[in-house]
């Protein structure tokens, strides 16, 4: 499997392509502001088709160029639907000092010719590769994380995590659309029950894994603290 990533635009989000090999088709994620060079200097490098853009959720940060590449490739874009309306209006998930910054410009925005939905637990089969795609509300209501199999006897997994999970944090939950106690929810039924050997892509910073944010994460470690809290008052 072959992943390129590279950190695009003034938020520096990651950007993800990711093919079975050199010469085939391929998966972009997450094509935020000015990723649309970084995918064809990825695609032209490896010379690759992309036939997919996978969106974690809405966020401009993370699909300003989702209808650019979507259009140059002819490629399908696919979003949870709770975060659609976003492809055509980011400014409403958008913070009041973000929508200040970008007021600066004139900005237009619009789907994709050929938008589709995810759903929970779906599967997806793109460019010879296959995604489940997880629903985890909390950052935005449509959050979405894409778990990909790794033929590695160490990893078992790749996940493409948006902004659920970083390195040592989690997304922020005070924009709109954005609930806290979802997303801890999210982080106990998506992420915790994930095996430690699962590398963890996520939309800012550097990667991880799971094992090594059960162990590190602060807002992990007090999930599993009161899950333990819990089950020893259960037990009384």
């Amino acid at each position: 499997m072959l992943i390129a990533g590279f950190p695009a635009g003034p938020w520096g989000t990651n950007c993800y392509v990711a093919a079975t090999g050199p010469g085939s088709e391929c998966v972009v994620i997450d094509p935020g502001k000015d990723a649309a060079a970084g995918v064809s200097e990825v695609v032209r490098e490896h010379r690759l088709k992309p036939v997919a853009v996978l969106v974690t959720h809405g966020h401009v940060d993370h699909m300003w160029c989702v209808a650019p590449v979507a259009g140059t490739y002819d490629a399908t874009a696919w979003i949870h639907p709770a975060d659609r309306h976003l492809l055509a209006d980011p400014m409403t998930g958008l913070s009041p000092e973000t929508t200040q910054m970008l007021l600066g410009g004139k900005y237009e925005f619009a789907e994709p010719d050929d938008v589709r939905e995810l759903v929970d637990l779906q599967e997806l089969e793109l460019a010879g590769l296959r995604f489940v795609v997880d629903h985890a509300p909390g950052h935005t209501q449509g959050s979405v994380t894409f778990r990909s199999p790794y033929e590695r006897e160490d990893i078992s997994e790749v996940m493409f995590s948006g902004d659920l999970l970083f390195a040592g944090s989690i997304g922020r939950t005070d924009l709109p659309g954005g609930d806290h106690p979802t997303m801890l929810r999210s982080l106990r039924e998506k992420v915790l029950t994930l095996a430690d050997d699962v590398v963890v892509l996520p939309g800012h910073g550097e990667q991880t894994s799971i094992g090594r944010e059960r162990a590190t994460n602060p807002y992990l470690l007090d999930l599993q603290s009161s899950a333990d809290t819990a089950r020893v008052t259960r037990g009384l």
